[in-house]
């Protein structure tokens, strides 16, 4: 809620605190959307504009509507067309409200700017817009005319409606949906009759959303009363099983109409006018069969296949096979073929492997340069499955810079989502988190709430890898908290496998054996099968340690099957290692040596690095101490490579057992074998200059865990004060 809140004061923290101080319970808890405005401090920026010369007020009036709220550079033709004398805005400057400058007029803040507006009459408000109409003659500039003539309209007008209608379409073929959404807005505004309204706000929450403002489509929607499209919002911000609910419905409902939903028309893959872009580039539509009929005009099977889709993606998080399996069955009844990637995954979590292989394959071939991004995540989360890690990294990237690209901000924060799973995999924690953070605050400024909670899960998986324990328990609590109360069973699982992951670490594998068990019995939206399967690994290992391995070998043949269907070497290594822990003695050993085998044709180092960690051990056990020597001092100088100090520490512990005294870090004065990754984060920050609150902005943290990590970090490098660390760090 800070960064929303601090996003809708527009970086204002006066106003943000002003803004904090009036929310409802509700609204602090991200159940409804933020005011518009804070009421206070507002107020006291009109009493100031209201204070100047007439023919100050009136220039700033002038710059206000060119800037605000869409920016239309159109301020010296206007003064120029308008012969007006520029000398007034003298006194706005004596006044530090604004200045003028060669581009123009520069408010002081964006308040300033909103009180300049707001202050003047209806009467000046028709005059600067349709002055500004006049001057906007340009190439390209006709969405901005058509804007200004709209605002300068003295009431309905099915004409000015029909204008602002075709220029949002306009604006939205270009990737421009903020602007798209306030063309929209205003046509609703201007048309004549009901239904067109609800049908252009619907357009106009759609493009809100898109664009990144989910408190803006929220508010949107409640006009439209639009079940489908609550749905999808709910989906990205609300609970599950509700958006699943809806959403199936609503493909149900959509079946048999002439037309789609005018709302859902801007969420449709392949549908829109950047789906029409995404065609020209021979991108696959992930939500359907290729649409027939002309570009940007959906069917009502499109509207359909499209709920479908999402309605089949809200019950995979939740983790619930039987509304898998209802969506399924309402797509046989309807006739439409089920998405390929979600399909797929729906079959993974049946255990219908054959099945769900060669449907996610096929998702996963559409990763082209240039797609469209919903089908670039998909790819991503299809190769994700498939042990594809680099497949998948390189499709989130893709489906990342084609939403930037775009316009379409909301899709960056899910893309850096699947990105991260794929970095955690391979072992590149450093080179992810940092990545991963910006999309946690994106998520969260975008209103994507269960977006967020996934990347909270991924950080805690993060911060396990790397030994950070406060780290990984407050963001796996945090994501597990969030998880539970909205039925999302997929992040829940994953903020409890990161805490299995860290126990593992540690060496606490009676705990990390009744975590994975746990995690295997909860059911939906508190688990999840697709984790539960991908963290087999960990429990055959956590068992093997424990000696109770009857569960095990079961789940490992489980595993044991996908692996060789997918025929991943990912996973196969895996399921290699998990047979040589069963095993044990000397028959570990030909296992052993196949996974490693295996792991050298495979993208993940870190389980690499692990699996010979554990064939060190099995070495050092069978008397076979130069062998175990090499293996161990292989693992050791992989894990301080991945700065994962807890399995260092396995690794140098085994190395003691074979009589190496002392094994020390890699270069005295590696830092990264002395902090976890998140207090060497902080000590640089800090080392830089940033305070606690900086550094917990910048972090998504409390000052307070900020302040927490810096007395660790001192203890840790036994220092007592930010000059030494200053001093250390650019010693290092």
């Amino acid at each position: 809620m800070r960064v929303r809140v601090l996003r809708a004061a527009h970086g204002d923290r006066r106003v943000a605190r002003e803004l904090a101080s009036v929310l409802t319970e509700r609204q602090l808890a991200g159940l409804e959307p933020l005011p518009v405005q804070p009421p206070v401090l507002l107020r006291v920026y009109r009493q100031e504009i209201r204070g100047l010369p007439d023919s100050t007020r009136f220039l700033l009036l002038l710059a206000a509507a060119d800037q605000y709220p869409v920016d239309t550079h159109a301020f010296l033709r206007a003064v120029t067309a308008a012969r007006l004398d520029t000398r007034p805005i003298d006194a706005a400057e004596a006044a530090g409200l604004a200045h003028a400058t060669a581009g123009g007029v520069v408010f002081r803040d964006p308040w300033t700017r909103i009180a300049a507006y707001e202050t003047a009459s209806t009467t000046e408000h028709r005059a600067v817009h349709r002055l500004l109409a006049r001057v906007l003659r340009g190439e390209g500039e006709s969405p901005r005319r058509s804007w200004h003539r709209g605002a300068a309209a003295l009431g309905p007008s099915r004409r000015l409606a029909a204008e602002l209608t075709a220029a949002a379409s306009t604006a939205r073929r270009v990737g421009e949906h903020t602007l798209a959404c306030t063309l929209a807005e205003r046509a609703a505004a201007l048309a004549p009759e009901p239904g067109e309204r609800t049908r252009l706000l619907a357009r106009a929450a759609a493009d809100a959303w898109r664009s990144g403002d989910g408190d803006r489509a929220s508010r949107l929607v409640v006009s439209t009363d639009d079940d489908g499209l609550s749905g999808l919002l709910a989906l990205r911000a609300g609970n599950a099983t509700d958006a699943f609910d809806a959403l199936l419905t609503a493909a149900v409902l959509h079946t048999g109409r002439a037309d789609a939903s005018a709302g859902v028309q801007a969420y449709l893959p392949g549908a829109t006018e950047s789906g029409a872009r995404a065609r020209s580039h021979g991108a696959a539509d992930p939500g359907g069969p290729a649409l027939p009929g002309s570009p940007g005009v959906p069917t009502h099977r499109d509207t359909a296949a499209h709920f479908l889709a999402r309605a089949t993606e809200a019950a995979i998080y939740t983790g619930d096979l039987r509304r898998c399996r209802e969506a399924a069955a309402v797509a046989d009844r309807l006739g439409i073929a089920p998405p390929g990637t979600l399909g797929g995954l729906a079959a993974a979590v049946e255990g219908r492997y054959d099945d769900a292989r060669d449907a996610l394959k096929a998702a996963a071939g559409r990763c082209g340069p240039g797609g469209d991004p919903t089908a670039l995540i998909h790819s991503a989360i299809a190769a994700l499955l498939l042990g594809d890690h680099t497949g998948a990294a390189t499709a989130a990237v893709r489906a990342a810079a084609a939403a930037r690209s775009w316009g379409e901000t909301v899709a960056v924060p899910q893309a850096m989502e699947f990105r991260a799973y794929a970095e955690f995999w391979t072992g590149r924690p450093r080179a992810a988190e940092a990545a991963t953070l910006d999309a946690l605050r994106q998520a969260y400024a975008t209103g994507q709430d269960n977006a967020a909670c996934h990347l909270q899960a991924a950080l805690a998986m993060f911060a396990a890898l790397t030994g950070d324990e406060d780290m990984c328990r407050q963001r796996a609590g945090a994501a597990r908290r969030y998880a539970l109360e909205r039925g999302l069973g997929l992040p829940a699982a994953l903020a409890l496998f990161a805490l299995a992951l860290l126990d593992l670490g540690a060496g606490r594998f009676a705990a990390a054996a009744a975590r994975l068990r746990a995690l295997a019995g909860f059911g939906p939206g508190h688990g999840h099968r697709a984790v539960r399967h991908l963290a087999t690994p960990l429990y055959v290992e956590a068992a093997a340690r424990t000696g109770e391995t009857r569960v095990a070998r079961a789940a490992h043949a489980d595993y044991d099957h996908w692996a060789r269907t997918v025929r991943s070497p990912d996973e196969l290594a895996l399921s290699a290692r998990g047979r040589a822990l069963l095993a044990g003695g000397a028959e570990a050993v030909d296992h052993y040596r196949t996974a490693l085998d295996l792991h050298a044709s495979s993208t993940r180092d870190f389980e690499r690095a692990r699996t010979e960690l554990l064939f060190g051990g099995a070495l050092r056990r069978l008397r076979q101490r130069t062998q175990a020597r090499d293996r161990l001092h292989s693992a050791l100088e992989a894990f301080e490579h991945f700065g994962s100090p807890q399995w260092a520490a396995q690794a140098r512990a085994e190395l003691r057992v074979l009589g190496e005294s002392a094994v020390p870090a890699r270069g005295a004065e590696d830092l990264a074998a002395r902090l976890t990754a998140q207090q060497l984060m902080v000590a640089r920050m800090a080392a830089e200059g940033a305070t606690n609150r900086e550094i917990a902005a910048r972090l998504a943290l409390s000052p307070r865990t900020i302040d927490h990590h810096l007395r660790g970090v001192f203890t840790r490098l036994g220092i007592r004060s930010r000059i030494e660390l200053v001093r250390l760090l650019g010693d290092g």
